[in-house]
């Protein structure tokens, strides 16, 4: 156990012959006293100042641990997000190349759609166009039929034609 203060200041030491000066053993142990004191303060200061530094350096550790751990939360979630979002990505292209294809085919089919009917209009063009042929030339038989001239060469007089629409209506 270590000597205190008061161990050094109640220590008698035993009287020899030619002992030590009394006074002077005295004195120097009132200084070694003063000096042990001042050592035990000291070392009490520093254990108070080593208890008060070990309490920081732990609510910084635990600081520190907390931080590691969020970060690598932070992280975890970040690459959560990062998944999530490339799923999404993947999900929104494989929705967009079936609105494409949808959006091809239909027009694809509305093409085929309307090559078929353009093909029929042209069917009927022709059918029409023979028929409106066969017409115009069977008009201009007519018209350039001798009956024209024969029309055209006989004659009547309107008085005759007044007095047969005379005797007709007489009788």
């Amino acid at each position: 156990m270590p000597l205190t203060p008061l161990d050094i200041h109640n220590k008698e030491f035993s009287r020899g012959f030619r002992g030590y000066d009394e006074d002077e053993v005295n004195e120097f142990l009132d200084q070694v006293i003063k000096d042990y004191e001042l050592l035990i303060r000291e070392k009490r200061e520093l254990e108070e100042k080593l208890a008060s530094l070990n309490e920081r350096l732990s609510h910084f550790t635990n600081i520190e641990e907390t931080l590691n751990k969020s970060i690598v939360v932070a992280q975890e979630a970040a690459e959560e997000v990062k998944r999530n979002a490339q799923k999404e990505a993947k999900l929104i292209i494989r929705e967009a190349e079936k609105n494409a294809d949808r959006i091809v085919n239909e027009a694809l089919a509305k093409a085929r759609k309307i090559a078929l009917e353009i093909e029929e209009l042209k069917k009927q063009s022709k059918v029409f166009r023979t028929r409106f042929r066969m017409l115009i030339e069977a008009q201009l038989d007519l018209v350039n039929s001798e009956d024209w001239d024969q029309l055209m060469e006989f004659e009547i007089d309107a008085t005759e034609l007044k007095a047969l629409e005379e005797e007709d209506s007489l009788a």
